[in-house]
């Protein structure tokens, strides 16, 4: 439930009109956020349910009862708009659900359910459903395309014969996406009439989804023969906050966000070939249909083996390095990153392995430690109460601040395993590692031809307290041989130059002046799942003997429960080197 006060608060704050809240009576969740609503400043909370079943009184109807008492400043009602379903599904009644939404005061809304569909099939029940529910003092009639089949022409005309019918200020738009059509389908129905759009957040909706409501909202502010015409309760502060909003989302469902996405995704203003960043750089107008910043985002300028000069100077300038066009280590960075993406890495989706391989070569970064071996021990076995379980015992060896320490860790899995201990060794010199944390892992194989001993890259994400994102990457012919300088690598860029990067339904409502602005969203009406598991509880295994003082620690975390040891070595350190 705190998610969901969570994005209605954001949705407030960026300027949406209404926050949808989701069914009360229909599950636990949705039943506990209307009993404790969020304090919006802005947006009016809604409340969603159904109209109320046949042979029962709009009084007598249990649903019906529990949606109208909910804590909300108004009521949005489904009905069915195609006579196919009233036949064969479920006979609903709108005139007395509508009636009692508006006498218990706030405003009422009226959704057609299927209504393109029963259009198409009976134009006259549709439009008497409409006129029902207008005449019953609904302010608002969504006309829906629950099955996503309609297309943008069809949308377009039907809106238009409606509109003759039904005054358009009264009517709305809700689009499923089962045709990749749904905000153009918005789109079409706001040119023929409608001033309501309906969508997610990021599309987020059942099936293929719903109307992206992050492409529309700039959409109608930005482009021509919309921001001229239209006008949304969004201010030009509130678009600037679209894409954290939209990424706001993704980390609360735990996901990564799509890079692809129009306006907000990471790559959604990246360039990459040389010719483009050189006219990029001269106006950016040239590949960009919109200033970045107008909605929160930012330019990327790609590094491969498509790279020119102009790619390597915009990425050293974002990182904070000045280097003169002319210095010759610029041609050799530019050479060795082609080089190395020949042997397959890649370097646009690595910005910050990037930094550290130019950092590295302008003879930038010092040398924070050095690994000298490491070595995990897996065992699967069975426990006292008879459950098999997968236990894994990371031993490493590494100099850090002039000291050369062992370390041991216990974790659920290599991966684990090896970060723990090797935090255990770093974090006393290098305290920001404390916050960062591993957010994605990617495996990909490179040869696959070579089976089990095929080169293998890793795409590693991490993020720390205050949000900035650091992509990194690694190369090997063993995964566990790549897995293990996730953490620090990725700290390795904070401790050399400190830089930050960008880290329900919901519904727009657009009006034609003089008509006031407005725009309405609803929060998710399901729960998220971002939590970890943990593993078993074991008995730790000892630290492997060590020659000087030692100290032993005990840990806990959301995945094990570890045992470490640090150990201060005093024999002569074995040089091991290692690349990623």
């Amino acid at each position: 439930m705190q998610d969901k006060h969570t994005i209605a608060h954001a949705l407030d704050r960026v300027g949406i009109d209404y926050v949808e809240g989701g069914w009360p009576g229909a599950n636990p969740t949705d039943t506990s956020f209307f009993a404790v609503p969020p304090a919006l400043k802005q947006a009016k909370l809604i409340a969603f349910g159904m109209t109320k079943r046949p042979g029962r009184s709009a009084g007598n109807d249990p649903g019906l009862a529990t949606v109208l008492g909910a804590k909300a400043a108004g009521t949005c009602l489904v009905g069915k708009g195609w006579d196919f379903h009233v036949t064969l599904a479920l006979g609903i009644l709108i005139r007395e659900s509508i009636a009692a939404a508006v006498a218990r005061g706030g405003e009422a809304m009226f959704d057609a359910e299927h209504f393109f569909d029963g259009y198409k099939a009976k134009p006259d029940y549709a439009l008497a459903c409409l006129k029902t529910a207008e005449a019953a003092g609904a302010r608002w009639m969504v006309l829906c395309d629950t099955n996503g089949g309609t297309l943008p022409h069809e949308v377009e005309r039907i809106v238009g014969e409606v509109v003759k019918e039904v005054p358009g200020e009264k009517l709305g738009i809700h689009a499923h996406n089962d045709t990749e059509n749904a905000v153009a389908n918005s789109l079409a129905a706001i040119r023929a009439g409608v001033r309501q759009v309906q969508g997610t957040l990021n599309g987020l909706g059942e099936r293929c989804g719903n109307a992206n409501l992050v492409s529309l909202i700039p959409t109608l502010m930005l482009k021509p023969g919309y921001a001229e015409r239209f006008t949304t309760g969004i201010s030009q502060d509130g678009l600037g906050h679209l894409t954290q909003l939209s990424r706001l989302l993704e980390e609360l469902l735990n996901r990564a966000p799509n890079r692809h996405a129009a306006y907000v995704g990471a790559s959604a203003f990246a360039h990459k070939a040389g010719l483009h960043v050189a006219a990029v750089e001269k106006d950016p107008r040239t590949y960009e249909h919109i200033p970045p910043e107008t909605v929160g985002n930012q330019r990327h300028i790609l590094v491969s083996d498509q790279a020119g000069r102009s790619n390597i100077l915009s990425r050293l300038r974002e990182a904070g390095i000045t280097l003169d066009a002319k210095n010759p280590k610029l041609e050799r960075l530019l050479e060795e990153v082609k080089q190395r993406e020949f042997q397959g890495y890649a370097y646009d989706g690595a910005e910050a392995s990037f930094e550290l391989l130019a950092r590295r070569a302008l003879e930038s970064v010092p040398e924070f430690f050095r690994l000298q071996s490491f070595r995990v021990i897996d065992e699967r076995r069975w426990n006292a109460r008879g459950d098999l379980i997968t236990l894994s015992e990371a031993t490493i060896k590494v100099d850090v601040g002039g000291k050369t320490l062992m370390t041991v860790a216990e974790g659920n899995g290599p991966v684990n395993a090896l970060d723990s201990a090797l935090r255990n060794a770093l974090i006393p010199a290098f305290p920001e590692l404390e916050q960062i944390r591993l957010t994605d892992y990617k495996v990909r194989i490179l040869t696959p031809q070579d089976a089990t001993k095929a080169v293998t890259r890793v795409m590693i994400e991490t993020s720390d307290a205050g949000g900035r994102q650091h992509h990194l990457q690694a190369l090997a012919r063993r995964t566990q041989a790549i897995a293990w300088p996730a953490p620090t690598t990725a700290a390795a860029p904070r401790a050399a130059a400190r830089r930050s990067s960008w880290s329900s339904r919901n519904w727009a409502r657009i009006s034609a002046p003089p008509r006031a602005p407005c725009t309405i969203a609803d929060s998710p009406s399901s729960g998220w799942c971002g939590r970890a598991t943990a593993g078993p509880a074991t008995r730790p295994s000892p630290c492997p003997a060590a020659p000087a003082s030692c100290s032993t620690t005990r840990s806990s975390s959301t995945r094990s429960r570890r045992r470490s040891r640090i150990c201060a070595a005093s024999t002569p350190p074995r040089r091991a080197t290692a690349s990623w």
